[in-house]
């Protein structure tokens, strides 16, 4: 994140989770940041989110709390709203997840954007393209690289990103890989807004169904992911979830929530 990027970020509303702050913008709050980071002319913002899963890898791997910290992070989940709760007394404003916020925000933004997109299976890439494409057709949505390219070559894959001259880069190769490879890799002049955005191709592209409607309301998400795919998510979840909790209860009975209350400005602002 370039220095005019991080200058102009400092003044936002944030909320400490385990130490990691987080941004607490409503929806409509949340699509006129990112408006306005596609807008400001040579900076750059690189956008990540915090769920249970990523909280826990967070507090086993001091590197990528390191990196989260550099990024702007949004709330994801009914884990982090609960965390919210015993901290704070209040959930987050809003469920800022990349599976609804990145749609949601192509939506948003009628300016015609470039969409550089690199993760997932190329299989997986090409059908999530197509259907972006559908859904925000003003939009050019550029595949350059599945997520499976030798990171030796990654100077190669960011060529072809700058060559596109993209305004913003989808990066779904999984956390933490993805954030620590975009903090390690991915510079100004790659793409104006850079989002790190997990399984969300997978999802775009049909591979897996999205949780009924009742159950994203609820952020409860996470339980239909358990119950399709159990031998995949029972690890993360049924065992993450308690762990996550034990984090966040021994953060709250330790005292160290209040630290962090002190020491970072719970500002209401705008970049």
């Amino acid at each position: 994140m370039s220095k005019t990027a991080t200058a102009s970020h400092a003044a936002l509303s944030r909320r400490p989770i385990l130490g990691l702050p987080v941004v607490d913008f409503d929806w409509e709050s949340a699509f006129a940041f990112a408006a306005e980071a596609l807008s400001r002319p040579g900076g750059q913002t690189l956008l990540s989110f915090l769920n249970a899963n990523n909280a826990n890898l967070m507090m086993r791997d001091g590197d990528y709390r390191d990196v989260l910290s550099r990024h702007i992070v949004f709330p994801d989940g009914h884990g982090v709203d609960l965390a919210s709760y015993i901290f704070y007394g209040a959930m987050f404003p809003a469920n800022l997840n990349g599976t609804d916020f990145v749609p949601a925000l192509l939506t948003y933004v009628e300016r015609p954007l470039r969409v550089a997109m690199i993760g997932a299976r190329p299989d997986v890439l090409a059908r999530a393209a197509e259907n972006f494409r559908k859904h925000a057709p003003w939009h050019e949505f550029l595949p350059v690289s599945d997520g499976f390219f030798d990171r030796e070559n990654s100077r190669q894959i960011l060529a072809g990103v700058r060559a596109l001259n993209a305004d913003v880069l989808l990066v779904a190769m999984g956390s933490p890989g993805q954030e620590k490879w975009v903090d390690a890799h991915v510079g100004p002049k790659d793409a104006r807004l850079v989002i790190t955005v997990g399984a969300l191709f997978d999802f775009v592209a049909g591979e897996f169904p999205r949780a009924p409607k009742l159950l994203r309301r609820l952020r409860l998400e996470w339980f239909f992911r358990l119950a399709i795919e159990p031998r995949r998510m029972w690890r993360r979840y049924v065992l993450g979830n308690p762990l996550f909790l034990c984090h966040v209860v021994w953060h709250k009975l330790s005292g160290r929530a209040r630290e962090a209350t002190a020491d970072t400005s719970l500002r209401t602002g705008t970049s």
